[in-house]
């Protein structure tokens, strides 16, 4: 009995251990978000949260915020379609060349980004196409996308087939099966796929830097303002951009979490008229 508890207790410091490991350095970016001087020192002589407002407040702020958001929401529901429909060519039927495409889908994602970023500029310069945010979506989709249809795709795995059989014997017809047995089924999936798909665009910063042009997203101006002109700003900027990710995420749990209740509710209205 002591064993064990002493076995649960490791496992708890170590667990403790890797968060502080993974947060503190967002801790740090806190106090430097607060601290007036130039650089952070502790301990924090000059406390300034001015610099919140300025953020808030700030037209080129906002602009970048715009282009980010923008950029990760056109991914999100562009890769969210496509690894849907490649998910189920991948992991549910069976046709001649499937091997070759689960391997050329996956291949993207073993590309370090820098590589594939100066791959795609130098593509887009080939074809006289000029950088802008709107082909920062194209590269964004080129590596995001095999991610989606991965996550989606382990889903599929996992469901019986059988399932959508029998609702075919039953007459449904192909739409009816997608809306009501397969999109249920991978909804889950296709919730996380989401999640990933925007986090990981809203901030990408390889593939930005080399096609987004004389446009520039927030994670580029970041690393702008922390190479030269660094101020209070920049932790600042950072530490909201955190924020906003976890807003993001606890926003997408609550949504999955309320789905069932507010089924529950309608069948209950349904049932008492």
């Amino acid at each position: 009995m002591k064993r064990h508890t002493s076995i649960n207790i490791l496992f708890y410091l170590y667990g403790l251990l890797t968060l502080a490991f993974l947060y503190l350095p967002v801790v740090a970016v806190g106090f430097a978000s607060i601290s007036k001087s130039r650089y952070l020192r502790f301990p924090i002589r000059k406390y300034a949260t001015g610099w919140y407002g300025k953020a808030l407040t700030s037209d080129t702020v906002m602009d970048l915020l715009s282009t980010s958001v923008t950029i990760a929401v056109i991914v999100t529901v562009v890769s969210l379609v496509i690894g849907f429909f490649g998910a189920l060519a991948f992991a549910r039927y069976q046709w001649r060349f499937r091997k070759l495409y689960q391997k050329l889908i996956l291949l993207p994602i073993f590309f370090p980004q820098t590589v594939l970023g100066l791959a795609l500029l130098m593509w887009f310069n080939t074809l006289g196409i000029t950088p802008t945010w709107k082909t920062a979506i194209i590269a964004h989709l080129v590596w995001i996308t095999p991610i989606v249809t991965l996550i989606i795709a382990i889903r599929a795995y996992g469901f019986d087939p059988s399932l959508e059989d029998a609702a075919r014997d039953m007459g449904c017809s192909n739409w009816q099966i997608m809306k009501e047995v397969t999109i249920p089924l991978l909804m889950p999936a296709v919730t996380s796929a989401g999640l990933f798909a925007f986090l990981l665009s809203w901030g990408n910063f390889p593939l930005s830097l080399f096609t987004t042009g004389a446009d520039s997203t927030l994670p580029e101006w970041l690393y702008a303002k922390m190479v030269s002109g660094y101020s209070p700003l920049v932790p600042t900027l950072g530490v909201l951009s955190v924020a906003a990710s976890a807003a993001v995420i606890a926003t997408a749990f609550f949504i999955r979490a309320m789905i069932p209740a507010v089924k529950q509710a309608r069948r209950n209205y349904q049932q008492a008229h």
